[in-house]
């Protein structure tokens, strides 16, 4: 019998036509060849499947987790024993294990890197500064680490070129809003068992993710609030229909809240002290900082495990707050991640993109770059043929009407 992770990476394959049709072209012409790719994602069938179409490129791949609670086991079994491929990660892991396994992959020397959330980026900036001659570039999946390495970008810390995968419109239209707003409710449905419908949900950030878990949170019939920084965000939730208030007032009538802003502590233990009892809890940004649960803990009488993957907070006023996931990701620490479908056009995009990053990096200099639209429209077309989906195409007249300041009507 077929173990369970081989039958996971079966069926994610099976169901991500964009990655293979790229995967026949990868076959046939080798274009990674003698590369070595160090990469750093959640490790589980989809991503399983992206790895594995790199080294049918001709790439030597090298994989660690980037989130401690994110690894499916039976993935990284069958990615080693079937398919001999090198992988260091597993569910839980210690903050240890967790450095540790990024070292492993470091310790490869890789020509180009893969990374979700920067720290193998991190990592080669600070600790292994001996490694940065052999890195030709590399590609960067989301909001988080995109923020970090623009800032390194803008102080001149970066080192080599890093495309933005993120806001690759094939990408953030979709993995962010669609991908988020399905996964995170399938993470907190899981976890909680409880029910969305009549419920008050708070929504911390309103960028693609957090407009993702708002329309899903709306979908299942739950009140939702937004909680914004931004003006211009806040404007738009409110003319999507949904009630804007500061973080502090929000939760004192919400029955759940849910941050997606990449920014630490975003929801504070002095909000919390005011939340509404049983308040739950849940993140689904990169890291595990934007609810302040140190402060939490230390501000609480007792912690208990109440379900799998939630924790009872009790403070010293006698109300209860929960916690899914110790503040992780709660797609893949609490549910399956992202649907299949929607990580297919996201790492097409990636795979694309690494081959025109071996292609193009002598033309490169460190900076962040982003997709090229080549890739995304190729992409895009590529999603729509396997759909059976044809569009039109401008005429000739139309498109010297668009490019032409001097035409009239």
């Amino acid at each position: 019998m077929k173990n369970t992770g081989y039958l996971r990476l079966d069926w994610a394959r099976s169901h991500m036509p964009v990655s293979a049709n790229i995967r026949e072209t990868f076959l046939k012409e080798k274009p990674l060849k003698g590369i070595r790719i160090g990469m750093a994602l959640h490790v589980e069938a989809k991503t399983g499947v992206f790895a594995l179409l790199l080294k049918e490129g001709g790439a030597e791949v090298h994989m660690a987790s980037c989130n401690p609670l994110s690894t499916d086991d039976s993935v990284v079994k069958s990615l080693k024993d079937d398919y001999g491929m090198d992988v260091h990660a597993k569910k839980g892991e210690t903050e240890k294990e967790y450095y540790e396994y990024l070292y492993r992959v470091i310790d490869s020397e890789p020509d180009v890197i893969v990374d979700d959330g920067g720290d193998l980026v991190k990592i080669l900036h600070t600790e292994r500064k001996d490694l940065l001659k052999n890195i030709i570039g590399g590609n960067e999946e989301t909001t988080t680490g995109v923020n970090r390495l623009k800032v390194m970008e803008k102080t001149g810390e970066l080192k080599f070129p890093m495309f933005d995968v993120n806001d690759a419109s094939m990408k953030h239209l979709f993995d962010n809003r669609y991908g988020t707003g399905q996964s995170a409710l399938d993470g907190i449905m899981n976890a909680t068992n409880i029910l969305i419908a009549g419920k008050n949900v708070t929504v911390v950030g309103f960028g693609y993710c957090g407009k993702g878990i708002a329309m899903r949170m709306k979908g299942m019939g739950a009140r939702v609030i937004v909680s914004e920084v931004d003006p211009i965000k806040a404007n738009e939730a409110l003319m999507e229909g949904y009630s804007v208030m500061p973080l502090a007032e929000s939760l004192k009538i919400s029955d759940m809240a849910v941050t997606a802003t990449g920014v630490k502590s975003v929801i504070p233990l002095e909000s919390m002290r005011n939340a509404k009892d049983g308040i739950i809890l849940s993140n689904a940004g990169h890291f595990d900082n934007e609810i302040d649960i140190l402060s939490l803990e230390k501000g609480s009488t007792s912690v208990e495990q109440v379900r799998d993957y939630v924790k009872r907070y009790v403070m010293k006023d006698g109300r209860s707050i929960y916690i899914i996931s110790d503040g992780r990701l709660v797609n893949l620490a609490a549910g399956q991640g992202h649907p299949v479908e929607i990580m297919d056009m996201s790492f097409a995009i990636q795979a694309l993109t690494a081959k025109y990053l071996v292609e193009k990096h002598k033309e490169l200099k460190p900076a962040v770059y982003s997709v090229p639209e080549d890739v995304d429209i190729h992409v895009a077309e590529l999603r729509l043929r396997s759909l059976g989906v044809d569009i039109d195409t401008p005429t000739d007249e139309q498109i010297k009407y668009r490019n032409s300041w001097l035409e009239g009507t």
